[in-house]
């Protein structure tokens, strides 16, 4: 087999077999083709240790990002392991390829005075009664609120809320559905938009266009795109962490930190973001910690 076909195979196999998302089925699906883009599309048997080699040493030279590299090296072992447990293959060439170490950064977050001062001034602009005010004070603070991922924001439909209870069912990672718990202000956001704010935007859908049941939607009326998101986050949240880029998933960070700094159970904060693994979350125990080192060198006279 060559190596394009068993690459089609196994994200096939990633797609409908094992449930992954579908930004990381074209993340693998990138890396395979990098690979076939640097040794060619050979037969899959003859890829041997030392062009795997070759290819992450190429990747290295054009200055990618050690957790880029990192991926790639674990998308090449994942589709190794997969076409010798195939039969594709009569041995791996991959066993032996190492992935560069990768140095850990912490999440960038938001205080929690800063959190409520930017979740005030996008309530203060919805007060206008502008339906895309409405709709991005709703977007704010869900994703905050009950500490979502974008892709989960934008994939709501009406439905999935629960008003009576103040939950919200989203599907995950994985296809992997659970309920989140949100807060008061983000009920009174997510209730002004449904009344002032979804019905004029809905008003603007074309006939064509299936978004009848999504909760947030576009200026056109079709269902909120995860890049209109990111625009609402970077214009907002951008000027309270700092410079560079900033991204949805900088409020699902801060509320994980807020949690914790407010003695949630670390469990119920990864069962609540839906980790499947309690190292992932543990990731915001280090932020809780350096942001009470910090405050401890600038305030204890012994420090």
């Amino acid at each position: 087999m060559r190596i394009d076909g068993a690459v089609d195979a196994w994200t096939t196999h990633l797609r409908d077999v094992r449930r992954l998302s579908p930004a990381t089925v074209r993340a693998y699906r990138s890396d395979l083709a990098d690979l076939v883009g640097t040794i060619g599309d050979r037969d899959l048997a003859n890829v041997d240790l030392d062009q795997l080699r070759e290819w992450l040493w190429s990747s290295t030279k054009a200055g990618l990002a050690r957790s880029t590299i990192a991926r790639r090296t674990a998308a090449v072992r994942a589709f190794f392991d997969w076409a010798l447990e195939s039969g594709h293959i009569p041995a791996d060439p991959s066993l032996r390829l190492m992935a560069p170490k990768r140095g850990r950064s912490l999440p960038r977050i938001a205080t929690a005075g800063a959190m409520s001062d930017l979740l005030d001034a996008a309530a203060t602009r919805a007060a206008d009664g502008d339906p895309i005010a409405l709709r991005d004070h709703a977007a704010l603070e869900l994703l905050y609120g009950a500490a979502i991922r974008v892709s989960e924001l934008c994939g709501l439909d009406v439905g999935d809320l629960d008003r009576a209870r103040a939950t919200v069912r989203v599907l995950g990672k994985g296809s992997k559905e659970r309920v989140v718990p949100f807060g008061a202000p983000a009920l009174r956001a997510v209730e002004a938009y449904f009344v002032r704010g979804r019905p004029a935007l809905l008003a603007r859908r074309a006939p064509d266009e299936p978004a009848e049941h999504a909760m947030l939607l576009g200026a056109r009326g079709g269902r909120i795109s995860p890049r209109t998101v990111y625009d609402v986050v970077a214009r907002e949240l951008g000027p309270v962490v700092g410079s560079g880029t900033v991204g949805p998933h900088a409020l699902r960070h801060s509320a994980a930190t807020h949690l914790l700094d407010g003695g949630a159970d670390l469990r119920a904060v990864q069962e609540m973001l839906g980790h499947a693994s309690l190292g992932t979350t543990q990731i915001y125990t280090h932020v809780s910690s350096e942001r009470l080192a910090a405050t401890y060198r600038l305030a204890h006279p012994r420090a």
